[in-house]
């Protein structure tokens, strides 16, 4: 069993983007310990067993936003659209047992 991860250290992950609580899939996949994309193969795989609203991508705005704030690096990566996953919860990511 994986060690419980600090509230703390999850709460710096989380930003407030369209009212809700979301966190980048790179910080959500070193959470669970695997590679974001990875993260993104097992939600594409198993997507009926997520809400529709449980990701999303950023518009420009937000992006400009997001790179402000250092959560993802420059515009000059284009192909880099981070998947934002929304429902975020500490207790989600602590009770990390096989989903990815």
């Amino acid at each position: 069993m994986k060690a419980l991860i600090p509230a703390e250290v999850i709460e710096r992950k989380i930003y407030l983007i369209r009212g809700q609580k979301v966190m980048l899939d790179k910080d959500l996949a070193v959470l669970y310990g695997v590679k974001p994309i990875r993260l993104r193969e097992q939600v594409k795989r198993n997507i009926r067993r997520f809400p529709d609203d449980f990701m999303f991508q950023l518009d420009e705005k937000e992006i400009d936003f997001m790179v402000s704030q250092n959560a993802i690096p420059s515009r000059k990566t284009k192909s880099f659209m981070p998947r934002i996953f929304d429902n975020i919860e500490p207790r989600l990511i602590n009770d990390r047992k096989s989903y990815v």
